[in-house]
């Protein structure tokens, strides 16, 4: 089976604080964002709802797709953001999560 790599972006409200990664296995990592076992960004600013996701088959890409996010504009990654989930409901919590 064929790794995949992941770019995704992270709230703690709709239109709230965001953050964004990249992770290879993303139910370990949202495990550890939401279980705030990890200290950081996350736990300090309460970041656990998964509100967007890419998919990526090299680390590579993956990076440079991070990296040219994180350059962006907050209200273009809002909108990213709200052209893929309208409602900022977490996807975490969706039935095929991570196979969407």
């Amino acid at each position: 089976m064929k790794k995949q790599f992941y770019v995704y972006i992270m709230a703690n409200r709709p239109h709230g604080t965001l953050y964004l990664g990249m992770t290879s296995n993303i139910q370990r990592r949202m495990q550890e964002h939401k279980s705030h076992t990890q200290p950081g960004f996350t736990d300090r600013y309460n970041v656990s709802l998964l509100v967007y996701i890419e998919f990526h088959e090299t680390f590579d890409s993956a990076v440079i797709r991070e990296k040219s996010l994180k350059k962006w504009k907050r209200t273009w990654k809002l909108g990213l953001i709200e052209s893929q989930n309208p409602g900022w409901r977490d996807l975490t919590e969706d039935p095929d999560f991570p196979n969407f």
